[in-house]
């Protein structure tokens, strides 16, 4: 059987809350597209990577608990102090689904690079396994966007693994800096053009291309973002499918 298509799931969509608490955690209808992706529908094997959270062990503990008594099988894999599985090559390859949490895109990216684990995702994409992610875990399979590591005044990252030869935008709808100062960063070239995401909305990228737009809840939307013949810049709403 061939390997499935170069997929990548970059959304604005985290876990659903249980009410519980901070970290009471359940899958929400993203996670079924991302094994349905993988096709994997049932008893997938699912990686999360938190590194943007300093790998938080009380998220790490979440999303197994988000996932108990289900049929997913679940592994992480934290970089502090040191990895916690001893080939990480041979880990990521076995997984239908790697899911990146949210937080420092910034401190993601560097911390992986001492890892060496930028070359060995791209493998794993190109090998068919789906990367998926939420904020940070969206903006790092892209060349850039806009991001909240260096503090509260956003600032742009451009040095994402570049996967998606584009650049990514979260968020759009939930804080204010994003869509202002993600035109700007892509009308004066500092940013390629490319798609951004209301929170709830989802990319489907098959390959380098956008398959698809996804949403777990009404009133959202995608966004493609790019520069105009006239330096001006275009934005063109995109309707997504509902999940669910």
């Amino acid at each position: 059987m061939p390997a499935p298509a170069p997929t990548i799931l970059a959304t604005s969509i985290g876990f659903d809350s249980r009410g519980r608490g901070p970290y009471d955690w359940a899958p929400g209808p993203v996670f079924d597209l991302a094994f349905d992706l993988a096709g994997r529908p049932e008893a997938p094997r699912l990686c999360y990577v938190g590194t943007a959270t300093g790998d938080d062990p009380v998220r790490v503990a979440g999303v197994y608990g988000a996932f108990a008594g289900s049929g997913v099988r679940v592994s992480h894999l934290s970089l502090f102090p040191m990895p916690t599985v001893p080939d990480l090559r041979a880990h990521l390859l076995a997984q239908d689904v790697v899911w990146v949490g949210g937080g420092s895109v910034a401190n993601l990216l560097a911390v992986w690079r001492v890892h060496g684990l930028d070359e060995v995702l791209a493998e794993v994409w190109r090998a068919g396994v789906v990367l998926g992610g939420v904020s940070a875990g969206s903006l790092c399979w892209h060349v850039g966007g806009t991001t909240d590591s260096y503090g509260p005044d956003l600032r742009p990252v451009t040095n994402g693994l570049g996967l998606i030869p584009t650049s990514n935008g979260v968020h759009y709808d939930s804080e204010e800096q994003r869509r202002p100062l993600y035109h700007r960063l892509v009308a004066d070239g500092t940013l390629p053009g490319g798609h951004a995401t209301d929170d709830g909305v989802g990319l489907v990228y098959r390959g380098t291309e956008l398959a698809e737009v996804v949403a777990d809840r009404s009133g959202r939307a995608a966004y493609r973002v790019e520069r105009g013949a006239d330096g001006a810049v275009v934005e063109t709403r995109i309707e997504p499918r509902r999940l669910r």
